[in-house]
């Protein structure tokens, strides 16, 4: 018996309830034919077990009817050896045929389910909070999901229609030859069975272990491989190819020695699974034999328990594969309702209305907040941001000042205090129409790896190429992008790295113009570029801010000087507030912050 070895991984328990968690997928009480299908499934199976086990039975009267053993039962007079011949053929076809079916009545359920679940798991992945994704790696996400997926595949493909016909089959065979012949058979095959399932499932936990072994193994080894070779420059620097070969030759024979182990233990696993099933044929032959010889079988019945063994052999041949991929599927799965259970720390209260704005007038009122509870970031802010008004938020790293935009935005929820829009506490308004209040230019804009035209009409389905190019205009970077030889359907790479700083945020202040939201948040949306580019930026932000409330975070204080009114923030307070003129002449906190700054930059002050 020849076990395949499919890559393994670490499971765990909650094998049941994952299973229940996919059964209401299978059965929805939403959409009627998902169960007619599942009935229609579950009883091609059965018609294709019942064929299955049938099938024995005509080989064995037409060996009876060629070795002239008698006339045979009532149903096979005159059909003839020939007929009894054709009616085998005919039956194994019909096994076939109702098998596949089955899968073709079950494939639209389960692909329904698979995209019902990755779509139940990406939005709920979008609508977790942002401490959840900071403290997660977004290739690991993708890789729950997508194993996930996959791991639902495997347990309806296989759980249904592997181990369940398996089991069926089996106690149909063992009934079979339990009346047909005597209760021994029956005890001897189901002995046999028994042992070589408790024999294939201890040496397939024992096998985890080490095919576990072998794949850190080898990802070490890919690891070292990959880490020299990043640094090629470095190693050619130090002369030190040499000690990279002899490291990542320890981490081969690592491998070498738990791939070894891997191919032992699965030679001995097949040997062992030959060994219990040949045992259990030769026995339930040698019987059989031992019946033809003393007259009360026939050579049709020798022959039917010869086929009757090598039909359940084959099925229980991939039992061990099919016992890893199992536990694989449900730890996979695990891993994704795992998610699906993770609650977002900011939730949309049930009685949520729309944010209505008149003005856009944004005022914090002793707001504090931590993103733990040791480290307090805001303690008692007070903020009051006139509609129609620039207001900057300044203060050294660590301030608070970004922290005030995330809350704006509820990424996070206040700890203490409220924030409000036009007097609605931004808790009691829809998260919808609270984001599409309000418009962010990050430090960093992050395009999609797409064309220019579909990052600036980001997030707009009805954009026109005319509101686009408007967007960009006002942005000034339609010129730029009229010159690509491509225009606006010039690719701009993976998160727009073929792009240059300004580039992208000139793009990103389109994207924000074109969302024409009444609130604008920069996000120290130039402190990344170059005094020259940030120049240029400041007219294209000064046009973006055009009757609309902006507030301004910012490190650099170049970029605030002409706010209506600068907040400058110092561990977590307001430390002082006014115009950029009084704050310097009452030279304290603002003032020397700018005498620094301006040290460090003499055109600062220009």
């Amino acid at each position: 018996m020849h076990t395949p070895d499919p890559e393994t991984r670490p499971t765990d328990g909650g094998g049941w309830r994952i299973i229940r968690r996919v059964a209401p997928y299978l059965w929805s009480a939403e959409e009627p034919w998902v169960r007619r299908r599942v009935v229609l499934a579950l009883a091609l199976l059965l018609a294709a077990k019942l064929i299955a086990v049938a099938t024995p039975v005509f080989y064995k009267v037409a060996v009876d009817a060629l070795a002239g053993e008698g006339p045979g039962p009532a149903w096979a007079l005159g059909a003839g050896a020939i007929g009894l011949t054709v009616a085998y053929g005919v039956s194994r076809l019909m096994n076939v045929g109702f098998q596949q079916a089955r899968d073709a009545a079950f494939a639209k359920v389960g692909q329904r389910a698979l995209r019902t679940l990755a779509l139940e798991t990406f939005r709920h992945i979008h609508a977790l909070s942002l401490s959840y994704h900071l403290s997660r790696r977004t290739g690991g996400l993708s890789r729950i999901i997508e194993r996930g997926v996959k791991g639902v595949d495997f347990l309806l493909r296989f759980l249904l229609f592997s181990i369940a016909p398996l089991i069926l089959e089996l106690l149909m065979v063992g009934v079979i030859l339990w009346l047909a012949f005597d209760i021994w058979y029956l005890v001897v095959v189901s002995g046999a069975i028994a042992a070589y399932v408790a024999f294939t499932f201890k040496v397939t936990e024992w096998r985890v272990k080490l095919r576990r072994e072998m794949n850190e193994q080898d990802t070490d080894a890919n690891q070292k491989a990959i880490d020299s070779l990043l640094n090629y420059e470095t190693v050619k620097y130090f002369g030190a190819e040499g000690l990279e070969a002899a490291r990542y030759d320890r981490a081969m024979a690592g491998y070498e020695r738990a791939a070894l182990m891997t191919a032992y233990s699965l030679s001995f696993l097949n040997v062992g699974q030959s060994f219990l099933i040949t045992g259990a044929l030769i026995s339930v032959m040698v019987m059989a034999a031992t019946g033809v010889q003393a007259g009360t079988m026939t050579v049709g019945d020798f022959v039917m328990v010869n086929a009757y063994m090598i039909q359940i052999a084959m099925p229980l041949n991939l039992l061990g594969s099919v016992y890893r991929e199992i536990r694989q599927a449900l730890v996979d799965m695990g891993e994704m309702f795992a998610l699906l259970d993770q609650p977002p720390d900011v939730r949309e209260r049930a009685d949520a209305r729309p944010l209505e704005v008149a003005g856009a007038h944004v005022r914090l009122e002793d707001v504090r907040f931590g993103y733990d509870s040791d480290t307090p970031i805001l303690r008692g802010v007070t903020l009051d941001v006139p509609a129609g008004q620039t207001v900057a938020v300044v203060g050294p790293s660590g301030s608070g000042k970004s922290t005030i935009g995330r809350l704006l935005f509820r990424f996070y929820d206040v700890q203490g205090g409220r924030i409000t829009i036009d007097g609605q506490d931004i808790r009691d308004v829809t998260l919808d129409s609270l984001h599409g209040t309000i418009g962010v230019v990050p430090q960093d804009t992050v395009l999609f790896n797409d064309t220019i035209g579909y990052n600036i009409g980001y997030g707009r389905a009805d954009v026109s190429q005319a509101e686009i190019e408007d967007a960009a205009r006002a942005a000034q970077i339609h010129e730029f992008v009229a010159g690509l030889p491509e225009g606006y359907g010039t690719q701009v790479g993976e998160r727009g790295l073929k792009l240059s700083g300004g580039e992208k945020q000139r793009v990103g202040i389109a994207r924000t113009l074109l969302k024409n939201p009444p609130i604008l948040l920069l996000d120290e949306a130039t402190s990344a570029l170059d005094t020259g580019t940030e120049r240029d930026i400041q007219d294209a932000l000064a046009r973006a801010a055009e009757g609309r409330t902006v507030i301004m975070i910012a490190h650099r204080l170049s970029t605030v000087a002409g706010a209506d009114r600068i907040v400058v923030l110092e561990q977590g307070r307001v430390a002082e507030e006014g115009t950029h003129a009084d704050l310097l002449a009452r030279a304290g906190r603002y003032a020397e912050l700018w005498r620094r700054q301006s040290e460090q930059d003499p055109g600062i002050a220009a």
